[in-house]
């Protein structure tokens, strides 16, 4: 057989990685990119459009609703949703006296408010409270026992804790069931937990102290929903949610957890927040009754029931604040939200 020296040089040329392709293929690579900047302009020009009809849009609200532009400026300065705000200045006319237009969106608003009205302490039961890592549910846990013994008596409470991921999780609220002097059982799975309950069958109040996680980790939330719902006891749920966290945060918080029955939401890390904008928005939006605010580590003190009144009046004075109080750079003083008596 002769040999072909152009085939074996092209052969080499595409080992070493010369530029031998089909000719066609260069004017292809180029349409290709030319397509796909053409593609990433169109969308910024899109973009663009959106973003002034927006504006028209609303320039268009200020001139023909200057109520409801003005009272949906306001709610969202407070810190509510955008569909929240626009949600509540349909309930107030545009005729309605100038004067009158803010307290009634404030009535109006502590009206859409949900609370419990001390619930947990008034009846109790059994109470689970649940949540993401990190928001304070073992505190919290130990701040409502205690104040329900501080009323009852410690013979009247009884802890529960199927927690057992989190290292240190069962000495900690062991020491809190030591300190007020009520008994703690752990569970690891569904009969454990009901033999706890039964074991606790005489107290008036036996709270659950859950794993904390994550709201995008299913298995562990779909253990949790069959932890909770497959026991022969009643459970009542309360969502344990930070104050601090961001609306978006919050909000798929709800939803994730709301396979689980939920019964109320609390509240904590306020002293930790700038403004109860968020919660309230959250609250309202998921129709999701509040139980109790917390605004510290203390146990018992720092804890309050939640009062939509007393949350939309502590709400429109961090507002007022915002608007009066400015440094030099014309920036907002941070003011951390506190708590009301």
């Amino acid at each position: 057989m002769g040999y072909d020296s152009n085939t074996n040089e092209a052969h080499q040329a595409q080992l070493d990685g010369d530029d031998l392709s089909d000719p066609h293929s260069a004017p292809v690579s180029a349409s290709i990119s030319e397509l796909a900047t053409l593609k990433a302009e169109m969308n910024s020009i899109k973009q663009l459009l959106e973003h002034q009809v927006s504006n028209l849009m609303w320039q268009d609200v200020n001139r023909r609703q200057p109520v409801k532009a003005m009272l949906t400026s306001k709610l969202k300065e407070m810190g509510l949703s955008v569909k929240v705000a626009e949600h509540l200045t349909h309930f107030i006319g545009e005729d309605t006296k100038h004067s009158d237009v803010w307290p009634k969106m404030l009535a109006l608003l502590t009206e859409q408010l949900d609370t419990t009205d001390n619930e947990i302490i008034k009846r109790g039961g059994v109470y689970a409270l649940v949540g993401p890592t990190g928001v304070g549910k073992t505190t919290t846990i130990a701040k409502l026992a205690a104040r329900y013994a501080q009323m009852y008596g410690a013979d009247k409470v009884g802890l529960i804790t199927t927690d057992s991921f989190r290292i240190g999780a069962l000495e900690q609220l062991a020491t809190y069931a030591k300190i007020l002097g009520c008994p703690l059982k752990q569970a690891k799975d569904v009969e454990e937990l009901s033999e706890a309950i039964y074991q606790l069958r005489n107290k008036k109040l036996v709270l659950i102290d859950t794993a904390g996680m994550s709201q995008r980790d299913i298995k562990l939330t779909e253990r949790l929903n069959y932890l909770l719902t497959r026991s022969r006891v009643n459970i009542k749920n309360y969502l344990v949610l930070s104050a601090t966290s961001q609306m978006s945060v919050l909000q798929e918080s709800v939803q994730h957890f709301k396979t689980i029955p939920l019964s109320g939401c609390i509240f904590t890390k306020i002293d930790e927040s700038l403004s109860l904008g968020e919660l309230m928005s959250v609250a309202i939006h998921n129709r999701l009754p509040i139980g109790y605010l917390t605004n510290g580590q203390r146990v018992p003190e720092d804890i309050r029931v939640a009062n939509s009144g007393k949350i939309v009046q502590k709400a429109n004075q961090l507002f007022e604040l915002k608007q009066k109080v400015t440094n030099e750079n014309n920036k907002v003083v941070p003011k951390a939200v506190g708590m009301y008596d």
